[in-house]
C-alpha cells in the first residue's frame, strides 16, 4: 500500500536546495499524519517572496511536536525532513490557482487553491490522488 500524499507550503531560502528541513509547521487536511517515506510536493510561500510549486520530494524523517499545556485549541505541529526529487519544470502558484474558487467543483486546482490559499498561513496538508497527479504533470 502506499502512503498517503502531501504538500507543504513553507518559506524556503534556497529554492534550489537537495534536501529542506521544516520546524513545527502547522498541519490541516490531513497534514498531521505525515511520516517517513511519503511523497510530498513543496511550495516556497508567496507571503515570503517565494514562487508558489518549487519541487518534489520524499519525507526522509517526521516528528509530531508535542501539544503546549494550558492551551485549548492548538493547530498540531510536526517537523519534518524532505529530499528533493524534482524540480519543477512549470510555473504553479497562487496566481495560477486564484481563478479556481468555486469550492464545490473537484477539481485538482480548486482544492490546492483552497487548502493553501484560502487561508495564507503556511502548512502541511494532505491532497487527494487527482491533486496529486495534477502536480505531477510540472515536473
Amino acid at each position: 500500500m502506499r502512503g498517503m500524499m502531501f504538500a507543504i507550503k513553507a518559506e524556503i531560502s534556497d529554492l534550489r536546495a537537495e534536501t529542506f528541513a521544516f520546524s513545527a509547521q502547522k498541519t490541516m487536511y490531513g497534514g498531521k499524519q505525515i511520516s517517513e517515506g511519503d511523497a510530498i510536493f513543496v511550495f516556497a510561500s508567496e507571503n515570503e517572496g517565494g514562487p508558489g510549486l518549487v519541487a518534489s520530494g520524499v519525507v526522509t524523517s517526521a516528528k509530531a511536536i508535542a501539544k503546549k499545556r494550558g492551551i485549548a485549541r492548538q493547530t498540531p505541529r510536526v517537523s519534518i525532513t524532505i529530499r528533493r526529487t524534482a524540480r519543477v519544470k512549470r510555473r504553479l502558484g497562487r496566481s495560477e490557482l486564484r481563478l479556481f474558487s468555486d469550492w464545490n467543483d473537484d477539481r485538482p486546482e480548486t482544492e490546492l487553491n483552497f487548502k493553501f490559499y484560502r487561508q495564507a498561513t503556511n502548512k502541511i496538508v494532505g491532497i487527494s490522488d487527482e491533486a496529486a497527479a495534477f502536480l505531477r504533470e510540472f515536473f
